[in-house]
């Protein structure tokens, strides 16, 4: 996948989940509104049945008076107007209402209530229900005219107030008060009467009730069917945020949790295509190189095949056999590289066997020095050792061990300048012993430091083949050494050189 694929895609991805996320909360803000409408509509509708059921316990009671103290007034003036042989009041007899036989009541409550009571539409039935409503909307104006603490019983309005709330499914903590429209002050405050104190009359005793009360939209008028409402029943929720969110909140965690699932994903497939990208940067360096290191002996061996085949050189025995030397060499060089190959193709199956036996950490070292010593010279360099360790003999795989050690080497004079300074320390550490190789070559950057150990990683000085090799060489040490039970380090600044540390154990558990 080219770069350009690579970011289109990833656009793509955060496109999609951007839009999934303000999808999220676009219906979560809807959700909470429409919780809030319909909290909101069962509030308005139980403080209405309440104000409603005031109402009516009112109207109840003008009716209960009307029906029981005047009754019998009020049928006596009836039969009076109504029997000609018995009628001498000429005000009721010439009335307009009596004339016109009309004696029609308004649509509201009241006449809906008497109506109820006594729907005959004779004459007489109709004259009584038309003087018993004028007779009760009197008395409830005078009710009208009673200070508004006095038309309300506290222990009704508390147990209506939490039956209409339970009624429409509102079950939380709320604080309710009736509040006096002409006094300006809290009459009713959660379960009991504010009383003025001493010395104060009620009109001046502004009780001062709950802020948030006060300021609730939680409001309707005490009794509606004054021309003028005498007060307004309040109620404030503490736990309405809560409330709206009890209905959508196992939704909105579901939905909170599938989209951290997404967003997971999304990270997880970002970091892998960014991965994969870089492997598949890493084995094109790495074809490139493995190219590039068996063109050269290749040619190498052609040029000597083609040489030897030369009449005046395949006389002369000498140059046969040093071009038959050359071939060889480069035919050895071509097997280490494909022996390296197959290595790290085995230590991928982890299809390796380690065989320990007491081997001479000093000795192999030295080998090894004695080896690379040629190389060295030829760029006018120096290795040197400094050998203190006493606990040198060590269980290990020898071949591994001897590897992990070339292979530094290598490292270190193929990252060092024109000058190779290479210095090989042991020395003694817990339970085991500690092998530094230190250069003075070009050093490593933080940011590579992170890579080094990766399969096909190579710290490149600008030109690709400038460093020879395929990026295995410190793959296989850190993975030898792991196996070993041990451990490798590298302490590195650019432009100063490179120490790796290796520690490994005496004994194996």
């Amino acid at each position: 996948m080219n770069k350009k694929a690579v970011f289109i895609t990833i656009g793509l991805m955060t496109l999609a989940l951007i839009g999934l996320i303000v999808l999220q909360l676009n219906w979560i803000n809807w959700s909470l509104k429409l919780s809030e409408q319909q909290f909101d509509k069962n509030v308005f509708s139980a403080l209405n049945k309440v104000a409603d059921r005031l109402q009516a316990k009112e109207n109840d009671e003008a009716l209960n008076y009307i029906n029981g103290y005047e009754a019998t007034y009020l049928e006596g003036q009836a039969t009076k107007l109504l029997d000609d042989s018995v009628i001498t009041d000429e005000d009721a007899k010439n009335s307009t209402e009596y004339q016109k036989n009309e004696f029609t009541l308004p649509d509201n409550n009241f006449s809906r209530m008497l109506i109820a009571e006594n729907n005959c539409s004779c004459t007489k039935c109709q004259f009584e229900r038309w003087f018993k409503y004028n007779r009760i909307v009197n008395n409830y104006r005078i009710r009208s005219s009673v200070p508004l603490a006095e038309r309300i019983e506290l222990a009704t309005l508390d147990r209506v107030l939490k039956e209409e709330l339970t009624n429409t499914g509102i079950d939380i903590q709320y604080n309710y008060g009736v509040y006096d429209s002409e006094h300006h002050n809290f009459i009713i405050t959660d379960n009991h009467y504010v009383v003025a104190p001493m010395g104060q009359t009620k009109a001046s005793f502004q009780a001062g009730g709950d802020d948030h009360l006060k300021k609730s939209k939680y409001q309707v008028s005490s009794f509606g069917l004054s021309d003028k409402s005498p007060g307004s029943l309040m109620v404030y929720f503490q736990g309405r945020a809560n409330a709206l969110w009890s209905g959508i909140w196992k939704t909105v965690l579901a939905s909170m949790f599938f989209t951290l699932i997404v967003l997971g994903g999304f990270i997880y497939t970002v970091i892998v295509i960014f991965q994969q990208k870089q492997v598949s940067e890493m084995k094109n360096d790495f074809i490139n190189n493995m190219t590039h290191e068996f063109k050269t002996p290749l040619a190498t061996i052609s040029l000597a095949v083609d040489s030897i085949t030369n009449p005046q050189i395949i006389s002369n025995p000498d140059k046969v056999k040093r071009f038959v030397n050359i071939i060889k060499q480069e035919n050895t060089r071509m097997n280490g590289q494909v022996e390296k190959v197959l290595q790290m193709a085995i230590i991928d199956k982890k299809d390796f066997n380690l065989n320990f036996s007491k081997i001479d950490i000093h000795d192999i070292i030295n080998k090894a020095v004695d080896n690379f010593a040629l190389q060295i010279s030829r760029r006018e360099g120096v290795i040197n050792t400094n050998l203190t360790a006493s606990n040198h003999e060590i269980f290990a795989d020898q071949t591994h061990i001897s590897n992990i050690i070339y292979n530094l080497l290598d490292n270190a004079n193929k990252y060092s300048g024109e000058k190779p300074e290479i210095l090989i320390t042991t020395k003694d550490a817990r339970d085991g012993v500690e092998i530094i190789v230190k250069d003075n070559g070009i050093g490593i950057s933080k940011e590579a430091k992170k890579h080094i150990f990766d399969r096909f990683y190579r710290v490149h000085t600008g030109n690709v083949h400038d460093v020879k090799g395929f990026g295995l060489g410190l793959s296989y040490v850190k993975t030898m050494t792991q196996a070993h039970n041990g451990h490798i380090d590298v302490i590195s600044e650019p432009g100063k050189g490179s120490s790796f540390i290796i520690t490994l154990p005496v004994r194996q558990s």
